[in-house]
This record gives structure tokens, sequence and C-alpha cells, in this order.
């Protein structure tokens, strides 16, 4: 793959990154914000501290919010077009547009369900304050051990399907990432400071928020991106003209 189009499915990437984050950014404003008001109030009405606001609340939940989603977003299409880059012919016969939705997916799973399933997300009022460096450690090493795990399962499918078939040798891939994830759950330690009587009803709602605006993200990243790739690597040949430069005439009929 030359530089040009290397260079291109990274602005690409990067576009499709933005609109996926706008899109995202829907979703967190109209489902994630109001739960997270909602555990502010909770928390609020349990403690008799009273912080003062370097940043107003409602500056976090429109301006700051947007700034968040879209950096991410644009940074996410960046460093996926680059891995797009390399997957693109290496995973097996599949086109353009086809791929992108193979590593959206994959990515999907592997960077935000699976360290999600062990350590899910929490509103703001849930957690100890003093435990958040060793909260955010254990999230991000589960999250990197998933993406290692993940690029493993590819490379040892890739190799066992001489022998195997795809198909076989998909499925043993797929088993042995299960089975390693799962001793990573087993080993790695749990964290669980939910307060007894936080609603339980609120904290499944912020964590079904949060699951739906990783899901837009990557969705409407892989329609896009795939979309713009597919366009780039494959163009439609250009419509025949005469010398002239005006489109020829349709052939009388016989």
């Amino acid at each position: 793959m030359n530089s040009a189009i290397v260079r291109g499915l990274l602005v690409r990437g990067m576009l499709a990154g933005l609109a996926s984050g706008l899109l995202a950014l829907v979703v967190a404003y109209f489902l994630g914000e109001p739960r997270i008001d909602a555990a502010i109030a909770y928390e609020e009405s349990h403690s008799h501290e009273h912080e003062m606001e370097i940043v107003s609340r409602s500056l976090q939940s429109t301006a700051g919010l947007a700034t968040g989603v879209l950096v991410f977003g644009v940074a996410l299409g960046g460093i996926a077009a680059l891995a797009y880059c390399f997957a693109l012919g290496r995973v097996g016969r599949f086109t353009p547009r086809a791929t992108a939705a193979l590593l959206s997916a994959a990515a999907l799973v592997a960077v935000y369900v699976v360290p999600f399933l062990k350590y899910p997300a929490n509103p703001p009022s849930v957690g100890d304050p003093e435990t958040i460096g060793k909260r955010t450690t254990l999230y991000f090493l589960m999250m990197a051990l998933s993406v290692l795990l993940a690029v493993a399962a590819v490379i040892v499918g890739k190799r066992l399907a001489p022998a195997l078939g795809n198909w076989y040798a998909t499925v043993v891939a797929v088993a042995g990432f299960a089975v390693a994830i799962g001793l990573a759950y087993a080993f790695l330690p749990a964290v669980n400071e939910v307060p007894e009587d936080f609603s339980a009803t609120l904290l499944w709602q912020f964590r079904v928020a949060a699951l739906a605006v990783q899901l837009t993200l990557w969705t409407s990243f892989a329609l896009v991106f795939g979309h713009l790739a597919e366009r780039l690597i494959n163009p439609k040949p250009a419509t025949a003209t005469t010398a002239a430069g005006t489109s020829p005439e349709a052939a009388p009929a016989a």
C-alpha cells in the first residue's frame, strides 16, 4: 500500500471519527447526562461537604462533553485507520467496506466490551476517590490484555487456517481468546464500590447508556469509514466521453 493511500485513509478515518463522534455525542447527551445528573444529586444528598465547583455542571454537560467526545472520535478514527491499513488484505479476502466493519466490530469487543464486563462503567458518585488510581490501572490493564489477546487470536487463526480450514481455525482462535480472557477475569482483582443504597435501576441505566455510546461510535465509524475507504481504494470508473468532451449518445435501436 503506497503512502498516498495510507495518507488518504488516515484523513478519511479522522473525518469518519468526527462524524461518528457527533452521533455518539447526541446519544451521550440524551441518554448519559440525565443519569449523571441523578447520580450527582444522590452524591450531594449523602455528603455533608460542599466543594467549590471549578467548572460548572452546565459547561461540563455541553461544551466539555462535546470537546471530549469529538476529540476522542477523531483520535479513534486516526488510530483505527492506521490499523485498517495494516489489516487490509491480511485478515482474509474481504472488500474494503467489509474489512472496516470487521475491524470496528473487533475493536468494539476488544477495546470496550471485554474490559466493560470485568470493570463496568459507574456514575460519578460510585467509587472511593482514594482508589481511583488503582481502578484506572486495572481497567487499562484489562484493556491492554484484551487487545493483545485479540491480536494473538488473529495470528493463531491465520496460522491454523491452512491445516484446519478457515472455519475451524476461527473457532479455535475465538475459543482460545475466550479462555484467556476468562483467566484474566479470574486472576485480576474485582472492584465493587457501589453503595448499598444506590439505585440499582439508575446504575443499570447508566451502564446501558455508556454501552450505547460506544456502540453508536463504532457502528457509525464502520459505516462511514467503510464507505469512504471503498471509494478511495476501488473508485468507480469515469464515464466514457467523446473527444469533444461530451457524452456519447446512445446507439439507435436496430
